[in-house]
């Protein structure tokens, strides 16, 4: 028999548009799939609950869909190449096929591997797949990396057409027998007691079925009017692909090309929506050229300056905030939804992060941790770069003297509180008028709607002049010292 190649999965979890799986598949050897969750290791992003939830169901989705082409999983726990190492000696490979990955430790690994398994006799293969480009294929004229996202977003476009998606092979060529598995029930990656995960369920479909639906709905129902639905919160119009994006279960390519047929197929109606959705995989693009290039990113301001910012260390407006009790219903209606959902709409995550860090002077990092363990869609690339740019300190960054009003924002955005009502329920009998500032409803309409503020509701944690005041003077302190 011939050797086979092992295909070590990460973030691809999927069998369509996948180059590691149909270069294995190429080379005429049997192929053993494998995933490995090496989550404990030094320097590790481990994933947070929600994002623990949704690997188990598209992990078990994957396996699934490699038994319809005659192969199956092999789920190991462990150090990366301990495991792999492991698996060689058990099958005889002579090959690891891999799609690589861009946080600082997963690709420094898969660059130490190379080096090691290549020396052994092994031939250790990385492959494009989570990203239209890879990091090096773009720079600016002094070939340098993108700090300013409308260049990149045109160098991008220069380089189109990319390759057509690639369809699963059919059958899957594997060995007589798989080796040894994990149970993936053993990995307790699915919270037991409490069991919190219900509002998941009932929002998501993990795997690459459930990817491939969603972009669907999307293309027929939602992308024609996306450019003006996907600021709306209380509309569903945006895409929801961001967690099947994040794992791989369908690659940006395939998103790219079936927008693209979608559009042609409606006559070009709806155009700037199909264009305003694919800037957003461009950005998602950016995002991972600025990880890839600097590597501090998750941890450390992109602008040295801001190293010196006088963040406050305030614990009780972070639970605040978290707990969705800042009695600004716009950003509460958010934390909550992210609660519940595990996700939450583009618009009120800038409205939150802003709240956040301008008007509580609460670190950037703190509200990252917080959407790193509760998102679904929780990627250490667009988390990273995404706070950095609502804080001021980011790549091609909002300036840190944009400072959101909620209550603004709210009407704006959420004009009839439709969104604020489904997340705080209870301000639903609140007038419009009042719905996105309750605190200066008069005391008998607060008590026709039922709401006793300060018991049924929290009153303001900050006044929004005030702490815009305060932000602003924070910044020009530290103008001063960068002077």
């Amino acid at each position: 028999m011939k050797s086979p190649v092992i295909l070590w999965f990460q973030q691809d979890l999927r069998v369509q548009d996948h180059p590691a799986l149909s270069a294995a598949v190429a080379c005429g050897r049997p192929v053993v799939p494998v995933y490995i969750l090496d989550d404990e290791a030094p320097g590790v992003w481990a994933p947070g609950g929600a994002s623990r939830w949704w690997l188990h169901n598209s992990l078990a989705s994957l396996r699934s869909s490699l038994e319809k082409l005659g192969s199956g999983l092999i789920l190991r726990r462990g150090p990366a190449r301990k495991v792999l190492a492991r698996l060689i000696a058990e099958t005889g490979a002579t090959s690891v096929f891999v799609t690589r990955r861009y946080e600082p430790h997963a690709a420094n690994l898969e660059r130490e591997l190379a080096a090691d398994f290549t020396k052994g006799g092994i031939d250790f293969r990385r492959f494009g797949g989570t990203l239209l480009f890879e990091p090096e294929a773009l720079a600016t004229k002094e070939g340098r990396p993108y700090k300013v996202f409308t260049p990149f977003y045109k160098a991008c476009l220069a380089k189109f057409p990319a390759a057509s998606p690639a369809k699963a092979p059919s059958p899957l060529a594997a060995p007589p027998q798989l080796s040894r598995s994990d149970r993936l029930a053993d990995w307790d990656l699915l919270p037991a007691s409490p069991d919190w995960a219900g509002g998941l369920r009932a929002t998501w479909s993990p795997g690459e079925q459930g990817a491939e639906a969603r972009l669907d709905t999307f293309l027929t129902s939602v992308m024609g009017d996306y450019e003006t639905d996907r600021d709306r919160p209380d509309k569903p119009g945006t895409s929801r692909m961001s967690p099947h994006l994040h794992f791989g279960e369908i690659s940006p390519r395939l998103c790219w090309q079936r927008a693209k047929l979608a559009l042609e197929m409606n006559g070009h109606r709806g155009e700037s929506g199909c264009t305003a959705y694919l800037r957003e995989l461009i950005w998602r693009e950016f995002s991972y050229h600025l990880l890839h290039h600097w590597r501090s990113l998750p941890e450390e301001p992109f602008r040295a300056d801001f190293k010196d910012f006088p963040w406050e260390e305030n614990e009780a407006h972070l639970q605040a905030w978290q707990r969705g009790r800042t009695g600004y219903p716009m950003v509460d209606a958010g934390m909550r939804q992210l609660w519940h959902t595990g996700w939450m709409h583009n618009r009120v995550r800038m409205i939150v992060a802003s709240f956040l860090v301008k008007h509580l002077l609460v670190p950037w990092q703190a509200g990252a941790a917080w959407f790193w363990d509760t998102l679904v869609d929780a990627d250490l690339a667009n988390n990273s770069a995404s706070w950095q740019w609502v804080a001021g300190c980011g790549a091609d960054a909002a300036p840190f003297f944009r400072i959101f009003n909620p209550t603004i924002q709210g009407r704006k955005f959420d004009p009839d509180g439709a969104y604020v009502r489904q997340w705080v329920p209870e301000l639903t009998a609140v007038p419009n008028a009042f719905i996105h500032q309750p605190w200066s409803a008069p005391p008998q309409v607060l008590s026709d709607a039922g709401v006793n503020l300060g018991r049924d509701y929290p009153g303001p944690i900050v006044d929004h002049a005030t702490a815009r005041a305060r932000a602003l003077d924070a910044f020009k302190k530290l103008k001063k010292r960068a002077v």
